[in-house]
């Protein structure tokens, strides 16, 4: 019997979900008896099927895990035992790897709804709180780290309300997307920006924010990957001061 490429590598053990093999499958990293596949919905007797090779599996439920590990192996900080607030968690990487990283307990934010990762929703360490705006989020406890990755929204919309969250000592790990902190006039017609004036306009424009409110930046570095559409991202490290 014929079965989907998506369902029949969940079956085999490739993947815990069919979401994740789509994912995999749609970017070209399932190889087919040496053809590589790119539909989730291909039909194929599992009989037929000789071999399969996984491309570049990623570690993480998503690539964003990739950017925060390099923060992470670059600043040499220390999750471990450690609460962890993420900001945008959508799938889940950075919540990910800050549980891979030795974390205790991830407080997991989006604005979004069913989009965290199976394994980190039946995670006990992670606390979903989906469909919250971080202006209207309330913990009952502080924590160690903020990491956020948030889309379509500045993040000097999001800055003011870290305070709440933070303790003397609270470091924040933010991405910064340029094609999101300039104008829209700074943005080619394919959604890139590609001026790096635009991209120091852009860093500037965050650490000014963080700056406002008494956050102190220890660095800035590229992201070890690109981002949507393929513009280049950064990420900053700052902390909390002055409490």
């Amino acid at each position: 019997m014929k079965k989907r490429l998506d369902v029949l590598l969940v079956e085999l053990g490739y993947f815990e979900t069919r979401e994740k093999a789509k994912r995999e499958i749609m970017i070209g990293n399932v190889i087919i008896n040496d053809r590589i596949e790119t539909k989730a919905g291909t039909q194929f007797k599992e009989e037929n099927i000789k071999d399969i090779r996984i491309k570049n599996k990623l570690k993480f439920v998503s690539r964003g895990g990739l950017k925060l590990e390099k923060a992470i192996t670059y600043w040499n900080l220390d999750f471990k035992d450690k609460i962890i607030l993420d900001i945008g968690a959508s799938t889940g990487g950075f919540t990910d790897c800050a549980l891979q990283n030795g974390a205790i307990k991830v407080f997991a934010n989006d604005v979004g709804t069913n989009q965290l990762d199976y394994k980190l929703r039946s995670d006990e360490r992670v606390i979903s709180l989906e469909q919250i705006h971080v202006k209207d989020l309330e913990l009952q406890e502080k924590v160690d780290y903020i990491v956020i990755d948030v889309s379509f929204i500045s993040l000097t919309k999001v800055i003011p309300f870290f305070t709440k969250f933070s303790k003397e000592d609270t470091k924040v790990i933010a991405l910064i997307k340029p094609q999101f902190e300039v104008g829209r006039e700074k943005i080619s017609k394919n959604g890139i920006v590609v001026d790096e004036k635009y991209h120091d306009e852009a860093i500037k424009k965050v650490i000014s924010s963080f700056k406002d409110f008494n956050y102190e930046i220890l660095d800035v570095i590229e992201s070890p990957i690109l981002g949507g559409k393929g513009n280049k991202e950064f990420l900053i490290y700052t902390k909390r001061s002055n409490l």
